[in-house]
């Protein structure tokens, strides 16, 4: 079984120099080759702490379909396309948890001043009390 991994190894390696020109896989030497294979065969970026990889077939379709859900730390250099990107969504997603929490600490602020009966303007109500009072 191990000779049939290495043949595949030999393989994946024959088949990246088989996308070269001809005069470059020729000059690699038997030690670079087996570097390659090396390389190709350590498989230590593809660990993550999540991988979720279900695939879905469809009735009545001939493809099959397949969703990948990843979740690990991130190893590789991002271009800086993508550190723009991951700088925007953190500020969008900072932003909306300052929005949820500033919002809660204001329903909750206005449920103890209900509590306390302080009527800022007589004869006005959102209603939060009210219901606030009917769940309990």
């Amino acid at each position: 079984m191990t000779l049939r991994k290495s043949s595949d190894k030999n393989e994946m390696v024959n088949q990246l120099l088989g996308k070269m020109d001809k005069s470059v896989a020729d000059s690699f030497t038997y030690k670079q080759r087996k570097a390659l294979q090396k390389v190709i065969s350590t498989r230590d970026w593809q660990k993550h702490n999540v991988d979720f990889r279900p695939t879905l077939a469809l009735p009545f379709l001939p493809w099959n379909f397949y969703i990948v859900f990843l979740f690990g730390v991130n190893r590789r250099g991002l271009l800086p396309a993508e550190r723009f990107m991951a700088a925007t969504m953190f500020l969008l997603v900072l932003f909306f948890m300052g929005l949820f929490v500033i919002g809660s600490f204001l329903v909750i602020l206005y449920l103890v001043k209900s509590w306390l009966g302080i009527d800022l303007f007589p004869g006005t109500s959102l209603g939060l009390w009210d219901e606030f009072k009917r769940l309990l």
